[in-house]
């Protein structure tokens, strides 16, 4: 029932976010509406192209607050600095009779190039500066002689200012929607979800049969799902936050940051979700007893109260416990599980006791030394902004995705201008208003934006006919779909191009007046937005023409390389300061997340005549690589509150003495995972095992698989055996090293013990999950060579046999 509730709750949750999105998009569009369609003769002729208004309203305040709206206007006001100001300059020097179709594509593409190059300038200040650009230069064209150089871009530039305050007036009325107030909501309900998932786990941990157990952690597991994408969004609205503070000074005490301490939460109940599902052996648990259940219920307790009592969910306090007499049961856990298949209830319990130090810190009011670093915070922020619009970073990276824009946009108001003069800008401006940040998947976006314009240019026709003879009230229609919308923008067939398509292509219809049947302007528009989408392609197929899938690999390579380097750093004994473990975990995390981009891309990416994607074997790979950074992130926090715990309070020779084993077992652990995953980082790059069969035998080298050069991958009978020594080895030193520092305190040893089992378990899964990625790397390898016997052994010895043979030769050559 419970589980059914919170399934309702989201979905209310989601017909309130649709609802009031759509209707503060309609609220904007209405507002452009009357502006546009019934304001005074002398205003109207300022606005030049109404239909940019709806643009930039669509561009800004589609699923916005008030402080991404006034980020929005930012960035429009940078925009126009972009695309006006030099659209006035070239127009008075080359003047607008002398354009031609061909000129006016030139100069577009030149304009498109010029804004798409800088790399610190926002991706809503180039959509907005390229819809200009092409309505400046376009129009110019059509009008010819007529065109007036400085007014024209002015009108242009009223045009957006018209949408800019459109947005502003949008999201003030009838109140304001603020950032602040939707993270504090979202941060409650997080927090929510999170306690909800803590007493699940921790019933399911106390479980009195199996059944019982699994049907828990499924329950549990349903709600994470929610909980990440409240996480996601509450991160979303951080930088949000920042632009309300100056407007809303009485909101001060909202804006603290909660998104780095919500994580703070989800890690250990993410631990603890491993825990359970990889908790095997028969419920009950066997280390549990009667006084350690009820010390549960206590802890439970404890921590959903420190929970709630966090200082940016709640202005009240909640009367303090006292921890250490809570978790004094724990206390009592001072040694090392026999069997790995114990492993993961340590697990669980390590994750407990990380969630209280997490909540304790968490629920700790905010000190004056925090607030003058918010303070610092917020005025490098604006720092930030000023800087921006003065600065202009220019990668080299940068010059390959500006030249695939400024020709897309340029090929696009070429061909669209000769099919229909009066029109061109139709073909152009969806080009230029839906410019991405990074790659995407080309055909799926160009499908779901040429669908969507369909869709809403269609719906806006048939609003036409059914309030034909009610011009002024025909705007009402576009309330239903705005809510229509809001659900595409948030599906999976559509997703936001999609979504944001379907409302242009429906607003430009009805917010339209004076321009000829509606149904001849639809099909005119609807024409060269094709052509513009083709273009768009044709030049991503040209200048782009490495597929998702070659990507892939090379991405998997990489992810390898990472994940091998964050294997090799794993020791007892350096310390690293905390920062220097987190940045090495995103690096890598970025890197599983940017596979994962790929793979999706490729997954949706025509065949044509190449050779299918292996979507399920690369799904695979990504599963098993993100259990890895779940892995090691918990590695490092274990060996961390190691360091802590019983690093600063045992005698430093003594902790020398005794962590030395263990740092032994950890480096024959690494020698082990660190050479097969580096070994699978070579192999995935191989594209046909014939071809490099050719390379060997032109360079007549001679292998020698038996040297001990080749990688160490665990293979047949032996993998189970290498495995189970290396666990018991380093059980066995875990005990040891726990009877060597008997003499400390029960909460130091307690957490001592709780700390090595945790690393104990991480080690074992990631040597399950790199036989994993072996058994999928050499699916791979076969489906990509299917005439050819698969060894990775082999493969891997001639590819270190080459690459030794070319530094010989470089070697000699120099």
């Amino acid at each position: 029932m419970e589980i059914l509730q919170n399934q309702s709750d989201h979905a209310r949750a989601a017909w309130k976010s649709c609802i009031a999105s759509a209707f503060r998009t309609a609220l904007a569009c209405t507002i452009v509406g009357c502006i546009t369609l019934f304001g005074p003769k002398s205003f109207k002729h300022q606005i030049a192209f109404p239909a940019f208004s709806y643009v930039t309203v669509i561009l800004i305040v589609t699923d916005a607050t008030l402080g991404d709206t006034l980020r929005g206007c930012w960035h429009a006001f940078y925009a126009s600095i972009l695309g006006i100001c030099p659209a006035i300059l070239s127009l008075w020097l080359i003047g607008p009779a002398w354009l031609t179709p061909s000129t006016t594509a030139a100069a577009v593409a030149l304009s498109a190039f010029v804004v798409v190059l800088p790399e610190n300038s926002h991706l809503i200040s180039k959509r907005i500066a390229l819809g200009q650009i092409v309505i400046v230069y376009v129009l110019a064209f059509i009008n010819g002689s007529q065109t007036e150089p400085i007014m024209h871009p002015i009108h242009v530039l009223a045009s957006t200012f018209v949408g800019v305050v459109a947005c502003v007036l949008a999201l003030l009325l009838p109140y304001p929607s603020l950032a602040c107030y939707e993270v504090k909501k979202k941060s409650k309900l997080f927090t929510e979800n999170a306690s909800e998932r803590f007493k699940l786990f921790m019933k399911a941990f106390s479980a009195e049969d199996n059944a019982s157990a699994q049907t828990l952690i499924l329950q549990a597991k349903s709600l994470t799902n929610t909980g990440t994408k409240l996480l996601r969004s509450i991160k979303s609205k951080q930088e949000s936050m920042l632009w309300e503070i100056l407007p809303v000074k009485f909101l001060r005490p909202y804006y603290k940051n909660p998104g780095a301490k919500l994580l703070d939460l989800e890690i250990p109940l993410r631990g603890m979700e491993i825990g359970l599902s990889n908790y095997s052996l028969p419920f009950p648990i066997t280390i549990l007893n009667s006084d350690l259940k009820d010390d549960l219920a206590r802890i439970e307790e404890h921590i959903c109260r420190q929970v709630k009592s966090m200082p940016f969910i709640s202005a009240t306090t909640v009367p303090e416990t006292n921890a250490e007499n809570v978790f004094e049961s724990l206390q009592t856990l001072q040694t090392i599980p026999n069997e790995q298949k114990e492993l993961p209830c340590f697990l669980f319990l390590f994750c407990l006791k990380l969630l209280q130090k997490k909540s304790i810190t968490i629920s700790t009011p905010m000190g004056p030394a925090l607030s003058s670093d918010s303070e610092k915070q917020k005025g490098s922020f604006f720092i930030r902004i000023w800087r921006s619009l003065l600065a202009i970073n220019i990668n080299n990276q940068r010059l390959m995705p500006a030249f695939k824009c400024s020709l897309s946009l340029g090929l696009a108001v070429f061909f669209g201008s000769i099919y229909s003069k009066e029109n061109g800008y139709w073909a152009g401006l969806p080009v230029a208003i839906s410019l991405a940040s990074a790659r995407e998947a080309t055909f799926k976006v160009a499908n779901v934006k040429a669908q969507g314009t369909v869709l809403g240019t269609v719906y806006g026709v048939f609003g036409c006919f059914v309030f034909e003879k009610y011009v002024q009230i025909r705007f009402l229609s576009l309330l239903p779909w705005f809510i229509f919308c809001s659900f595409l923008r948030r599906s999976r067939m559509y997703g936001q191009a999609g979504g944001i398509s379907a409302v242009i292509g429906a607003v430009l219809i009805l917010g339209r007046k004076n321009f000829g049947p509606p149904s001849e302007f639809a099909i005119a528009r609807i024409t060269e937005t094709f052509i513009g989408l083709s273009c768009s392609i044709m030049v991503e197929l040209l200048l782009q023409p490495t597929r998702a899938s070659a990507l892939v690999k090379v991405q998997l390579s990489k992810s390898l390389e990472m994940l091998f380097n964050s294997i090799g750093e794993i020791s007892l004994c350096a310390r690293k300061t905390k920062l220097d473990n987190q940045v090495g975990l995103k690096k890598l995390k970025f890197q599983v997340n940017e596979l994962g981009k790929f793979i999706g891309e490729a997954e949706v990416e025509p065949n044509f005549w190449f050779l299918p994607f292996h979507s399920a074997c690369y799904g695979k790979l990504l599963g098993s690589l993100s259990k890895m950074v779940d892995f090691l992130v918990f590695t490092t926090h274990a060996i961390e509150l190691l360091q802590q715990e019983s690093g600063t309070r045992i005698d430093s020779n003594l902790w020398k003495e005794t962590v030395n084993n263990l740092n032994l077992d950890l480096k024959i652990f690494k020698d082990l995972v660190g050479s097969s995953i580096k070994s699978f980082e070579e192999v995935s790059l191989v594209k046909s095992l014939k071809l490099l069969d050719k390379k060997i035998e032109k360079k007549n080298i001679s292998l020698d698989l038996e040297s001990g050069k080749s990688p160490k991958f665990p293979a047949g009978s032996d993998e189970e055996v290498i495995t189970e020594k290396i666990m018991s080895t380093f059980l066995q030193h875990c005990e040891e090293f726990l009877d060597g520092i008997d003499n400390v305190e029960k909460e130091i040893k307690s957490q001592s013990a709780l700390s090595l089992s945790c690393v104990a378990f991480c080690m074992s899964g990631l040597i399950r999950e790199t036989r994993v990625i072996e058994k999928a790397i050499k699916e791979i390898v076969q489906w990509e060579n299917p005439s050819s016997l698969v060894n990775l052994q082999e493969i891997a010895c001639k590819i270190r046999a080459l690459a030794v043979a070319a530094d010989t030769k470089t070697n000699v050559e120099n």
